[in-house]
């Protein structure tokens, strides 16, 4: 290991451990809820918005589940722009995730966890776009770990940001609506939410099943899922 490559690691562990601090002791996944938008959101025209892209991103760049700011954004915005700012939020937090392992942590991760490094590349690199994409409709499994490890395998950054994207888009629905009608008629939209999630979630786990070519991202998440990739790569 280079003496350049040891250094940036150390940085990017230093500051992954100075953010779970400051996240910790600053209360920051707490504070982002109804009162907030109700105070700092609502009646604030487009700075209202652009704070709520701003605070969505530094959400879930951080690992914070992005569910929360879906929901939120439905409760100030209601479901079409709800949905349209919390998506924009995930997906630059996404970006920044990715970037941030890609220039401190590649080199470091790859050194010592070259294995794991290499599992992540098979997966993703031969098509990035849809890869991404069956990752992000799976009903479980984390944001912030799928970004940092695409962000140190060899991945093209463009074609996973889409995909990313596009799979974002169905929770991302849902749990706008439910903050859509949080309200108003609450019962209903959160029982059309439920249906909703479970469909799609069933739906990304088929497409998983039949699209990922024996290939594994990530063996836990597969194995809480009942997706045995031995088995599918003899048939």
């Amino acid at each position: 290991m280079t003496t350049g490559v040891f250094f940036r690691g150390l940085i990017w562990i230093l500051s992954l451990a100075a953010v779970g601090f400051a996240i910790k002791t600053s209360g920051l996944g707490s504070s982002i809820d109804k009162s907030w938008i109700d105070n700092d959101i609502l009646g604030q025209g487009f700075g209202g918005e652009l704070l709520f892209v701003g605070v969505s991103l530094l959400f879930t760049a951080v690992g914070l589940p992005r569910q929360v700011i879906c929901f939120l954004g439905g409760y100030a915005f209601g479901l079409v722009e709800g949905t349209i700012l919390a998506l924009l939020g995930t997906v630059l937090g996404c970006i920044i995730a990715f970037f941030y392992a890609r220039i401190l942590g590649r080199g470091f991760v790859a050194t010592r966890f070259p294995g794991r490094v290499k599992n992540i590349d098979v997966f993703l690199s031969e098509n990035p776009l849809s890869m991404s994409l069956l990752i992000r409709l799976l009903p479980i499994g984390s944001n912030l770990v799928t970004n940092l490890a695409a962000g140190v395998s060899s991945v093209r950054a463009v074609p996973f940001i889409q995909g990313s994207a596009i799979g974002y888009l169905p929770q991302t629905l849902v749990f706008a609506l439910v903050g859509s009608g949080f309200s108003v008629d609450p019962e209903l939209r959160i029982a059309i939410s439920v249906i909703l999630f479970v469909i799609s979630g069933i739906i990304g786990v088929s497409l998983y099943r039949k699209n990922r070519h024996g290939k594994s991202f990530d063996s836990d998440i597969e194995h809480k899922l009942g997706v045995d990739v031995e088995e599918y790569k003899k048939t």
